[in-house]
């Protein structure tokens, strides 16, 4: 019987960090009292997803697993501060998102699976999303959020209570909701990613799928209620250490 597993990306240089990345991956690196890992695979966790595949790079792969070990994580003070099943894969070159995910499809199977970008910080549980999309028979469903700074996402277009259109770094965004870093699929992701064109970035990009299906009339959406950031700036970080340390209490640590 198929389920829902979770995986969650980890790769990339992170280079708008600076001098925090030269050594280590951004997301090892501190946001709030725990790492920044920690955060994602929470939100897994809470959402009942206890079988999770990790992509990272092959330069701290070998950090990932010191740190995490098979995914159960006891805290310093004897309390577990997450319970998962843990697989690793890693990802040679920086090809994209959907490139990333590509590498799962074994660890997937026959499963649904709910992909969650390692530096995005969620302010309390995705429990009710993932429960929605559990329900729903087939497609995709995205997680949505009104920002600030659209220009830098993915810009959701919405048309008689659907998507009509996801336009990735727009220079001049035509709504201000984008798509954050949670993308749920049905097993059919696998075979739509196998026929992406590399774009101008030579990546396989994750908006190309989604608007696969858009197109296709599958996809659904929920508007996120709890605070987002992501992590993969200097001020963002900022922003998600902030914010975390505010909200501490409700990030489940």
């Amino acid at each position: 019987m198929s389920g829902v597993v979770g995986v969650v990306l980890a790769g990339g240089e992170a280079s708008r960090l600076g001098e925090l990345t030269r050594i280590t991956n951004k997301h090892l690196l501190p946001v709030g009292k725990v790492p920044m890992i920690y955060h994602s695979l929470k939100r897994l966790e809470e959402a009942g997803i206890g079988e999770v595949c990790l992509v990272t790079g092959q330069n701290h792969a070998g950090d990932f697993i010191d740190i995490l070990g098979d995914g159960r994580v006891v805290g310093r003070e004897g309390r577990v501060l997450i319970d998962l099943n843990l697989t690793y894969k890693v990802q040679k070159r920086a090809g994209g998102i959907a490139e990333a995910l590509s590498l799962t499809k074994h660890f997937v199977g026959d499963n649904k699976v709910v992909v969650i970008l390692g530096d995005n910080i969620i302010g309390g549980s995705i429990d009710a999303y993932v429960d929605a999309f559990r329900k729903q028979k087939s497609g995709a469903r995205l997680l949505l959020k009104k920002v600030k700074d659209p220009w830098r996402f993915g810009v959701v277009e919405i048309e008689k209570g659907s998507i009509s259109q996801i336009v990735e770094k727009p220079k001049k965004p035509k709504s201000n909701l984008v798509q954050i870093g949670v993308y749920m699929y049905d097993n059919g992701v696998f075979g739509i990613i196998s026929k992406l064109k590399p774009s101008k970035r030579r990546e396989l990009e994750i908006t190309d799928v989604n608007m696969h299906y858009v197109k296709e009339g599958t996809i659904e959406f929920d508007i996120l209620t709890h605070w987002w950031t992501d992590a993969g700036t200097l001020d963002s970080l900022g922003e998600a250490n902030r914010l975390a340390f505010r909200d501490w209490k409700l990030l489940g640590f």
